[in-house]
Order: C-alpha cells, then sequence, then structure tokens
C-alpha cells in the first residue's frame, strides 16, 4: 500500500494521541487499585480490569476515527477492516509490573498495512507511552524516531562483550526453564543483562540507546508492532534468527552490527 505523507502524518499523530490517552487512563486506574480479573497462559500470565477497559476504550476511538481500519488486540476480538490498514494494539505492556507498581509498563500503538503479521506487515506509524517513565517514543515510516519531541539518531554498534541487553520471560514454567538456559549462555558473553519486563518499553530503550540490543522468545504482534517500527526509523534493525523476520520464535533488535553479532551468538547456544 501506497500512503501519502499527509495520510503518514495523521496515522502518526493518532497513534500518539491514542496511546497517550489510555495511558492516562490507565495510571489513574493503577492509582485507584488494580483488580486482576482473569489468567492466560499460566497463573501469573494476568488479566487486570484495566488491561480490558483500556483496549476497550483503544478500539473504540479507532472505530470513530478511522471506521475502516482493522483492529488486532492482545485482549478482544480481532476487527477485520477494509481499508487495508490494521492498528495493532497491547493495551498494558508489563501486567505484571503494573499489578506490583513498577514503573515499566507502556500503552503500545501501531497502525500497518497488509496483514497484521511481522513476516508480513508494512508499519506506518506507531507510539509506546510509558507514563510512569514520564515517556511517550513514536514513528513514522520514513519520518524518524523520536522520544518526546527528540528526535532519536542512529545507534552506534557495539562488540558484543560491551553490550548491555535485555530480555524477557515467558509466563510458562518450561519455557521460562529453556529461556534461563539461553540467558546462562549469554550472559557470560555481553556486559550484563536487564529484564525491565516490557518489551515494547525494552525495544524503545534499544532505539533511544539506553540499551544496545534486546532479546526475547515468545513475543506476540501486539508486544512489538509500534516498538518495532521505532527501532527501525531510529536506524536500527529488528529481526530473528537466520535471518529470519521478527517471530515468537524468536526477536533481536539493535544497531545493525550488534543485533547479528547478538543473533549469531543465540544461533550457536540454542544448537
Amino acid at each position: 500500500m501506497t500512503a501519502s505523507p499527509r495520510l503518514l502524518e495523521e496515522l502518526h499523530a493518532l497513534s500518539r494521541e491514542l496511546a497517550e490517552g489510555a495511558a492516562g487512563i490507565a495510571r489513574r486506574r493503577r492509582d485507584a487499585g488494580v483488580a486482576v480479573t482473569a489468567t492466560k497462559s499460566s497463573r501469573t500470565d494476568i488479566v487486570t480490569a484495566a488491561d480490558q477497559e483500556v483496549e476497550s476504550w483503544l478500539r473504540s476511538r479507532i472505530a470513530e476515527r478511522r471506521p475502516a481500519d482493522g483492529i488486532l488486540g492482545e485482549e478482544g476480538d480481532d476487527v477485520p477492516g477494509r481499508s487495508g490498514l490494521t492498528w495493532v494494539v497491547d493495551p498494558i505492556d508489563g501486567t505484571v509490573n503494573y499489578l506490583y507498581g513498577l514503573p515499566h509498563w507502556a500503552v503500545s500503538v501501531a497502525v500497518c498495512a497488509g496483514p497484521p503479521e511481522p513476516a508480513r506487515w508494512d508499519l506506518l506509524a506507531g507510539a509506546v507511552c510509558a507514563p510512569m517513565l514520564a515517556t511517550t517514543w513514536h514513528a513514522v515510516r520514513g519520518g524518524g524516531a523520536f522520544r518526546g519531541d527528540r528526535r532519536l539518531a542512529p545507534r552506534p554498534g557495539v562488540d558484543l562483550a560491551q553490550a548491555l541487553v535485555g530480555t524477557g520471560f515467558a509466563y510458562v514454567a518450561d519455557v521460562r526453564a529453556q529461556q534461563g538456559d539461553v540467558v546462562r549462555a549469554v550472559l557470560p558473553a555481553v556486559r550484563d543483562i536487564r529484564r525491565l519486563g516490557s518489551a515494547s518499553v525494552d525495544l524503545c530503550l534499544v532505539a533511544d540507546g539506553t540499551l544496545d540490543a534486546h532479546f526475547e522468545r515468545g513475543l506476540n504482534p501486539w508486544d512489538i508492532a509500534a516498538g518495532c517500527l521505532v527501532v527501525a526509523e531510529a536506524g536500527g534493525v529488528v529481526h530473528g534468527l537466520g535471518g529470519a523476520p521478527p517471530s515468537r520464535d524468536m526477536v533481536v533488535a539493535g544497531a545493525r552490527d550488534t543485533a547479528a553479532r547478538l543473533a549469531a551468538h543465540l544461533e550457536a547456544v540454542a544448537r
């Protein structure tokens, strides 16, 4: 799909408006107290009333402003669209952090042309709002990535031994055990590893140079859509292993050289 500069700017502004508006709702609900309403992959993989309320708000706002667009969200049913565009939304990325009052959680909103799948999508605009960090990262295809109003510059690559690397873990015990084995093999090869609890925030921290790289297995499209665009427009890359696109199998992000070195190491230790 060919998107005009005017459409791209409209989508960019709307993605930021939606992410910040939803984050404001989530923060107010957090101040009032968190109610856990369901679990997903395990007893520790929670859904809160705020997750559901925020996604409902996002869906209603998108339906009002862009009624022909599709919607893919974490907590609700997919909505097919007629325009060729789909909004990919995560109402609260980092729900356990949200439950415990840790600051690394965010609302992630992106819009893509084509199927809302990492191997096939064409990301057009996106925003990640982390209200407890007082930060919104946002990007538009061909127009750059920003932290607030500051444009992000490409992050220089570093040797793997000097890289501060983010990662995350699933909430299913046997998957976590496998991920622990991988971390055990990666840790001696890097400067250090951080586990902050929100993939969308981690990707944006790669984009703004706070982290050198990030890797994680098990991520869904709504976890990474906006963050992938922010990384790419900041001059970095996001891919899987063996030259594959990012997927649930693996997501690796960083400056091109750093991501390539990390992916090669992950390929070696995963054999």
